[in-house]
This record gives structure tokens, C-alpha cells and sequence, in this order.
């Protein structure tokens, strides 16, 4: 691979053996486009949302009344991404150590959106928002076209993302997309 292609990439970072339908709990990065700052500000270490931040923290709370086998734990809207767990919980697929107890034939790329998925949740989540921007005006708003996860494999790392995600506010004074910096 040459890693001085500018290119955009095309393969999937995502896991090709895990159903990202399954149960699990997930942490979630999403992106603004350009890591532009449209969701708020930090001011004195908390964050004040502007009008597309208070959207997002709206639509993100109502996850689960749209996807009955999501759940939302510690969360938070900074001025240029959302930083979340999401919980799974779908007992119709059954897991063990982190993959998928299907039949060897699945592969989730991710190409093929499956009901209730991760990339599914997301997508719809990210797709409502812009929605929302594009009919009150906010034609500029956007977001990077992919989004980080990082399954969540015991309580040791759920706690520190926990506090990772919590503590982000703090280091806002230091990111290197804080147009103050």
C-alpha cells in the first residue's frame, strides 16, 4: 500500500469478521466536514451548543426511540464531533469473545446495510441532522463521510472512555482544529 497516495481510501476499517448488529457496546467518533466548527463552543471548559449542536444532542438523545435495540450511555456534542457509546442489544446474534457466532458465509462491509446495524444507526443519525440543516439554512453544514468506532471488549475500557469521553472539553484548548489554538 502506498501510503503517500492522496487518494481517498476505499477499504473498510471496520472488523470483516464481526456483525456490527450484534450485541455490544460501541464507541462512536463522528466528524464534521473538514472538522469545521459548527456543533458549538468550549467556553471556561463546557461546552455552549449552537443551534445545529443543540440538534445534534436532540436527534442523538432519540437514538433509541427510533432503533429499539439501541441504548445511549456517556456522551458528548463538541464544537467539531460527537463523541459516544452506543449499546446493542440484539439477542437474536449471538457472539462469543467479540465475533459473530454466524455461519462463516457473513461478512458486514458495510455495503449491505443490515436493520438495526451500526453503520445503519449512524447513518440515519447523521442523514437526519443534515436534513434538518439543509431546510433551516445551514446549507454549508456536513459531515466527514465515515465515522470512527471502536468496539468496547470490558469494563475497563468502557470506564476509561467514560472518562475520555467526559474530560474532552478540557483538552478543546489544545485540538489542533480549535480555530483559537
Amino acid at each position: 500500500m502506498n501510503f503517500f497516495n492522496t487518494k481517498h481510501r476505499t477499504d473498510s476499517t471496520r472488523l470483516k469478521e464481526w456483525d456490527y448488529s450484534s450485541s455490544a457496546y460501541y464507541f462512536i467518533t463522528i466528524c464534521t466536514k473538514y472538522r469545521k466548527v459548527f456543533l458549538g463552543r468550549v467556553v471556561r471548559e463546557n461546552i455552549e451548543l449552537s443551534e445545529i449542536g443543540e440538534i445534534c444532542n436532540s436527534y442523538w438523545s432519540e437514538i433509541p426511540k427510533h432503533f429499539r435495540n439501541a441504548t445511549l450511555n456517556e456522551y458528548i456534542i463538541m464544537p467539531n464531533h460527537i463523541h459516544g457509546i452506543l449499546i446493542i442489544d440484539n439477542p437474536t446474534v449471538e457472539t462469543r469473545h467479540g465475533v459473530s457466532l454466524q455461519d462463516g458465509t457473513f461478512t458486514n462491509k458495510f455495503s449491505k446495510p443490515i436493520s438495526g446495524s451500526l453503520s445503519v444507526i449512524i447513518n440515519q443519525y447523521k442523514s437526519s441532522v443534515t436534513r434538518w440543516c439543509r431546510n433551516n439554512g445551514y446549507n454549508n453544514f456536513g459531515w466527514q463521510r465515515r465515522f470512527y468506532e471502536h468496539i468496547i471488549r470490558n469494563e475497563k475500557s468502557l470506564n476509561k472512555i467514560r472518562e475520555y469521553i467526559k474530560y474532552n472539553p478540557l483538552k478543546w484548548e489544545f485540538d489542533k482544529y480549535n480555530p483559537d489554538f
